[in-house]
C-alpha cells in the first residue's frame, strides 16, 4: 500500500435515509464522501452492552489502547523496513494481514468471531484485545535484540577484518617472526603512526621515552592512512613509552602472537555470520506475521471504538450503518468537510454554521461524556476515527 493512502471510519445512524434503510444510509453516505474516497461497508458485530457508565468506561480505556497498538504495527514496520534495507518493493510483499493484502483485508473487513466472539462482554474483548498486542510486542521485541545483538556483534568482526591499521585485527598481518618474545627484559610494541607523521615518528621515537632500543623502528605494512611499525623498548619503561606515544598520535596496538590465532578468528567470524543469517530469517519471518497480527488487532479495537462510541452517540434501538473511506491525505480534508456539512445537524446545538454556510462547533454545547469523545477542538457531529498504514 502506499504512504499516501488513509482511511476514515464513519458510523452514521440510518435516520440519515428518510426511509431509515441501512441500504440507502450507506448510499448517502457514500454520496457525500462524492469523489473524494472510496467507501466500503465495515461491519461489526452487535456485542454485549452494559450500563451506560460502563461504556463511557470502556471509551475511556480503548482510546488508550488504539495508540498503543499503532505504535506496535509502526515498531515491526521500521524494524521490517530495516531488516529488508529499505527495499520499498520487498517491504510490501511482506505486509499481509490474515493473508490477504492489507487493503483487500480493510476493503472486506470481517469480525473475527473464532478469536473474538461477540457474546464475550465489551470489557473481556479489549482486555483479550490488550493481552494479544502486548504479546506480539514482546515476542518480537526479545527475537529482533537477539537479532541485533548478533549483528553487531558480526559488524565488529567484520570491522577488524576490513578497517584501517589502528583497529583492524593482526592475526592475519603481523609474522611473530619480528617480534621479540620470550625475553625478561625487552618487548615489542606495535604502532600505528598516521601516514603524514611518519617522518617525525622515524626521527623522534627513540627520544620520547628512556631506554627504547635504537634504530629498533621496522616497517610491516601501510595502507591508506596509516603505517605499521614495531618498535623494541625495555619492559620497565613501556607504559612511559605507550603513553608518549598516544600523545603524539601514534597508535598502539595491543597484539600478542597466538598460535593457530588467525585460524580461530576465521572459525568466529564464520560461527557468528551463520548465526546472523539464521536469526535474519527467523526475525523476518517474524516480522511478517507479528505486523499482520498487530494490524489485525489495531482494526478490532478500532471497531470496538465505533461501536462504543455509535451506541453513545446515537442511543438505542442501534441502527446504523459503518463505512470504511479509503482516501488519501489531501483528499481526506474533502471528504471530511463534505460530511460535516451534510450531518452537522447530528450534533444539536454543539454545532451550527459561520456566515458562509460551513459548520462550526459550540464547545459550551458539547455533550458531557468524559473520554468517550475526543475533546472539543477534535469533536465532530458523527462517530468519526481516521488512520494511516504504512
Amino acid at each position: 500500500m502506499s504512504a499516501t493512502t488513509k482511511y476514515l471510519l464513519v458510523s452514521l445512524p440510518t435516520s440519515i435515509s428518510p426511509s431509515n434503510d441501512r441500504e440507502e444510509a450507506q448510499d448517502a453516505l457514500r454520496a457525500n464522501v462524492n469523489d473524494h474516497g472510496r467507501v466500503s461497508p465495515f461491519s461489526i458485530p452487535e456485542l454485549k452492552m452494559g450500563t451506560l457508565d460502563a461504556l463511557v468506561q470502556q471509551a475511556d480505556d480503548l482510546a488508550k489502547l488504539g495508540p498503543a497498538c499503532d505504535g506496535v504495527v509502526s515498531k515491526i514496520a521500521e524494524a521490517l523496513s530495516s531488516i529488508l534495507g529499505g527495499d520499498q518493493d520487498k517491504i510490501a510483499q511482506q505486509k499481509a494481514v490474515n493473508d490477504k493484502p492489507l487493503d483487500q483485508y480493510l476493503q472486506n473487513f470481517s469480525w473475527n468471531r473464532m478469536k473474538y466472539r461477540a457474546d464475550r462482554s465489551l470489557p473481556e474483548l479489549a482486555r483479550m484485545l490488550q493481552d494479544e498486542i502486548t504479546g506480539i510486542d514482546s515476542d518480537f521485541k526479545n527475537k529482533y535484540n537477539q537479532y541485533n545483538q548478533v549483528k553487531n556483534a558480526l559488524t565488529a568482526l567484520q570491522r577488524k577484518q576490513t578497517g584501517n591499521l589502528s583497529t583492524r585485527s593482526l592475526a592475519s598481518l603481523v609474522d611473530p617472526s619480528v617480534l621479540v618474545q620470550s625475553s625478561e627484559y625487552l618487548e615489542t610494541h606495535l604502532l600505528a603512526v598516521p601516514n603524514p607523521l611518519n617522518k617525525e615518528f622515524l626521527k623522534g621515537y627513540e627520544t620520547v621515552a628512556p631506554m627504547v632500543v635504537p634504530r629498533s623502528a621496522f616497517r610491516l605494512m601501510a595502507d591508506d592512512e596509516y603505517t605499521l611499525y614495531a618498535v623494541t623498548s625495555f619492559k620497565k619503561h613501556s607504559l612511559e613509552f605507550i603513553h608518549k606515544c598516544r600523545e603524539r598520535r601514534w597508535t598502539p596496538r595491543d597484539y600478542k602472537y597466538v598460535e593457530g590465532g588467525r585460524e580461530e578468528e576465521q572459525k568466529e567470524m564464520d560461527r557468528v555470520g551463520r548465526d546472523e543469517r539464521k536469526l535474519w530469517g527467523e526475525v523476518l519471518r517474524m516480522a511478517r506475521t507479528g505486523w499482520g497480527d498487530a494490524v489485525m488487532v489495531w482494526i478490532h479495537v478500532l471497531a470496538l471504538r465505533v461501536f462504543v462510541e455509535t451506541v453513545l452517540r446515537y442511543g438505542l434501538p442501534l441502527e446504523y450503518v459503518c463505512g470504511l473511506v479509503k482516501t488519501t491525505p489531501k483528499l481526506s480534508k474533502k471528504a471530511k468537510q463534505s460530511l460535516d456539512k451534510a450531518y452537522s445537524y447530528l450534533g444539536g446545538n454543539a454545532f451550527g454554521k459561520d456566515s458562509k454556510g460551513r459548520a462550526t462547533n459550540d464547545d459550551s454545547a458539547l455533550p458531557e461524556m468524559s473520554g468517550a469523545i475526543a475533546d472539543s477542538s477534535d469533536y465532530t457531529a458523527y462517530v468519526y476515527y481516521e488512520f494511516e498504514l504504512e
